[in-house]
């Protein structure tokens, strides 16, 4: 063959690759075609791609895998082998700094798992490991892919497996945005958050049909797995959203507070509110009838910077405050008793949410701010008998282990067994503040009194028997249900004024920034879980 042959040969075998290239990457953008996307679209969910566009910043994603396709040959699967295989992974960035993503494409297959998509998340999850960097999944799968038999369950069992090795190493998000059943539910319980959307998605372990057969229960998927019951009734899920563009927003505002991983810093953001500012109507947000509700949110806003705070768990255990928010710039958690629901008690609920945030803030160096005001731990059979004992101890063992910079302000009730468990000085709390209308006593006055002098009252004429009862209970009050008794003690470094609690919280992060603190050398702890 002359070496002119030669040449048109090889442009024409470079051509074909060329084009070759360019179809099988159209191939696997077309996802199933247009006919299934447009399904998506009128069901208000966006397809896979699209999901990833607004997810990061433009231009940055970079694709992996996007030719990897299956190899089952069982039931005609060999007849369809579309490129991508239903995932979409790779990296990109959300306000310049690196994530890693998956999006499960319900246009092929239904999104369902594969060994070979498995594979295409494993990578990412190891790369992001090696990197440092968040892995985000936007989940919208029917599940394992039922062709494949086992080897789609191991799939997910090596999924498993890094998303353990991986928590609190690296922050893992986990979007429902559409279904999520049986096995794929339990990679996102195992992350860090959890999104929905409020009408497109939903998760459960066995679908209604099941349930049906077995326990002769009708539900709804909505109502057995909708947004609404995992952000209010089982706290599977920490955020609900209004479609898929607002949940994506809202990925990207939460991983404005969080570091990359568990050896960095949140990213700090340059603010224009005076560290000094004060705020008057903190001096008279406390009613001055003890009995009396105020909303702990009002607290929150009015010290951290620029009055935003990013609350998570909003619709879930509402009478304990969770969430991100910044002092000085410096993303910090907010944990705080809300007397507005429950007066603030601590149940199983409050416990186990605060606990989780608590232990997130901790392995991501995020600073802990405690506004305590709780009258105790709620009593009854319910409670008891559903383990209040071990659940409150998960929120006491998360304060006592974390070794991130600590601050509580103690607004108003800290009684008995609950004032241990909310961020204490005895629990390795760094800063402990309180207002002057704090009442830090074993019980409250009223209890106390009853106790204390039972005998005294049960002597007394009946008709005399109450005036005795609130003069004790003032008497009872002005000794012991107030901050001093403990600042006597060290037990609160500081009786402040509340207009000054952010300038106080401020200059105690700034002295606490270099803090070290380590547990004893162990493998790890036994929560009570």
């Amino acid at each position: 063959m002359s070496e002119t042959k030669r040449g048109l040969s090889s442009e024409a075998r470079h051509r074909d690759r060329m084009e070759e290239l360019h179809r099988i990457s159209a191939e696997a953008e077309a996802g199933g075609g247009s006919e299934r996307r447009e399904r998506e679209h009128k069901a208000g969910k966006l397809t896979a791609r699209e999901r990833i566009h607004l997810l990061l910043d433009e231009g940055t994603f970079e694709e992996l895998d996007k030719f990897v396709r299956h190899r089952c040959v069982d039931f005609g699967m060999q007849e369809q082998r579309p490129a991508g295989d239903g995932f979409v992974t790779g990296f990109g960035r959300i306000d310049g700094r690196l994530v890693y993503v998956f999006a499960q494409d319900f246009t092929v297959f239904g999104g369902s798992l594969s060994e070979t998509n498995a594979l295409k998340i494993c990578k990412i999850m190891d790369l992001a490991m090696r990197a440092g960097a968040p892995v985000i999944g936007l989940n919208d799968s029917g599940g394992a892919r039922i062709q494949e038999g086992v080897a789609s369950l191991a799939g997910y069992a090596d999924i498993f497996l890094r998303n353990t090795l991986a928590s609190g190493v690296i922050p893992q998000v986990s979007a429902i945005m559409g279904p999520c059943a049986g096995g794929a539910v339990y990679s996102p319980a195992i992350t860090d958050f959890i999104f929905m959307t409020r009408e497109t998605s939903y998760m459960f372990v066995t679908g209604p049909d099941v349930i049906k057969t077995v326990t002769h229960e009708e539900v709804t998927k909505q109502e057995l797995g909708g947004a609404r019951t995992h952000n209010e009734k089982s706290g599977v899920a920490h955020f609900v959203s209004r479609d898929d563009a607002d949940c994506l927003a809202m990925i990207r505002e939460l991983m404005s507070f969080l570091p990359s991983n568990n050896v960095e810093d949140a990213p700090r953001r340059a603010t224009s509110d005076s560290p000094a500012r004060r705020d008057e109507s903190l001096n008279t947000l406390v009613p001055a009838d003890p009995q009396k509700p105020y909303d702990m949110k009002d607290v929150v806003h009015a010290i951290v910077d620029d009055g935003y705070f990013f609350e998570v768990h909003e619709h879930y255990a509402k009478n304990i405050v969770v969430g991100f928010a910044r002092l000085d710039g410096r993303p910090v958690g907010i944990v705080g008793n809300q007397p507005a629901f429950l007066a603030g008690v601590l149940d199983i609920n409050a416990s186990v949410k605060g606990a989780r945030f608590v232990r997130f803030c901790d392995a991501f160096n995020i600073p802990l701010i405690t506004f305590e005001d709780v009258p105790g731990f709620l009593p009854g059979t319910q409670q008891e008998f559903g383990g209040i004992i071990k659940h409150g101890a998960k929120l006491l063992f998360a304060f006592a282990e974390a070794t991130v910079p600590k601050i509580t302000v103690i607004t108003r009730k800290a009684y008995g067994g609950a004032y241990c468990v909310m961020a204490s000085k005895h629990i390795r709390t760094d800063a402990n503040f309180a207002w002057p209308t704090a009442e830090i006593a074993v019980m409250g006055p009223e209890g106390a009194v009853n106790i204390v002098y039972r005998r005294e009252l049960d002597k007394a004429p009946e008709s005399e028997r109450e005036i005795l009862r609130q003069e004790k209970i003032a008497e009872f009050r002005d000794r012991f249900a107030n901050p001093f008794v403990a600042a006597e003690r060290g037990y609160i470094d500081a009786v402040i004024e509340p207009a000054d609690t952010r300038a106080r919280i401020i200059t105690a992060l700034r002295a606490l920034e270099n803090k070290r603190d380590t547990n004893p050398k162990k493998k790890h702890g036994n929560i009570p879980l």
